[in-house]
């Protein structure tokens, strides 16, 4: 290739990129979610889908593929034309555990999708059910803690599915608190809920969205994951505080696009995350789910391939062994 024809690429391709910024969007935005409707993803992507619609002048339609812990969506958007017109609303496990557990995953999240921004992280919230006989009698973390420590397998606990981030977090428990527990998955946290307030299994990490539960008594809260309290549970300690500090997890929303989307797309779409999260109306509703940490798109990048090594080494030690 001359020189000529290379610098008149090299020409072209800046002038599509700034093109496709320029009219993008141009139809409707499909955003992909991974789990059940109803769960934490779930709802932060219908906020979102709501105020973009508005302020990108598009329909943005939430579609729910859930599945293998969001590996199915995720492979859906992966495999997706990179236009910026499939978007992954995706919780942190989806990019920072799957492809360390599954053998047959199909996609490589630090290498098939780009990330966009971070929206939302949050806390754990150790929740039991009040009105299960087994559980009945357990007010605080410690008396949780000695039902768990009995004897082996005593709480069957329940989450989103295996290799989600309150897996781990429940396998990190258990080795922090020297219990042995038994994991029941579920295709999303609102099946888990569900099974929590019917009384299937004994326990489990909810997110901020179980806070009605809560307030109403049909959950009891025990105690939150994070170092620091959460803002609605005041009363409620963190593991740290009830005698583990060496104890925290945390789990994060945001929204990724298929590899090779054209960075003024991203941008674009980066932009218009931001003002939603600043939107007083849009903002409320957010906060519903988490704190508001917005990430811009190499931040997020960061933040993801920094998790993936740190649950790295919490699979391998509590034994978990790709599937």
């Amino acid at each position: 290739m001359s020189s000529l024809l290379l610098l008149a690429v090299g020409l072209v391709v800046p002038a599509v990129s700034s093109a496709m910024a320029q009219t993008y969007p141009s139809q409707p935005i499909r955003f992909i979610v991974g789990f059940s409707p109803g769960s934490a993803t779930d709802l932060v992507a219908r906020y979102l889908a709501e105020d973009l619609r508005q302020r990108l002048g598009q329909p943005v339609i939430v579609e729910n593929r859930p599945g293998a812990n969001g590996s199915i969506a995720a492979t859906m958007v992966a495999r997706a034309a990179p236009d910026g017109y499939t978007i992954l609303i995706s919780n942190a496990s989806t990019m920072t555990t799957n492809h360390l557990l599954y053998k047959d995953i199909k996609y490589d999240p630090l290498v098939d999708l780009a990330p966009v921004a971070m929206v939302i992280s949050a806390p754990f919230v150790l929740v039991v059910n009040p009105s299960n006989p087994k559980t009945k009698s357990v007010a605080t973390f410690a008396d949780f803690v000695k039902l768990a420590t009995s004897k082996p397998e005593s709480i069957d606990y329940g989450t989103g599915g295996i290799g989600n981030l309150a897996h781990l977090s429940f396998e990190l428990l258990g080795t922090t608190i020297g219990a042995r527990m038994v994991h029941v998955p579920y295709a999303g946290a609102a099946p888990a809920q569900a099974a929590l307030l019917s009384g299937q299994i004994d326990a489990a990490f909810d997110t901020p969205n179980a806070l009605p539960l809560i307030q109403s008594g049909k959950l009891k809260a025990l105690a939150v994951s994070t170092t620091a309290r959460w803002r609605d549970l005041p009363d409620v300690p963190t593991v740290a505080e009830a005698g583990y500090p060496s104890f925290a997890t945390s789990f994060w929303t945001g929204a990724v696009a298929p590899a090779k989307t054209s960075q003024p797309v991203i941008d674009t779409l980066y932009k218009a995350i931001v003002a939603a999260t600043e939107d007083p109306k849009t903002k409320a509703l957010l906060l519903g789910q988490g704190n508001i940490e917005v990430l811009d798109p190499g931040g997020f990048a960061e933040k993801i391939a920094q998790e993936g090594a740190l649950n790295a080494e919490v699979l391998k030690k509590a034994g978990i062994e790709k599937q």
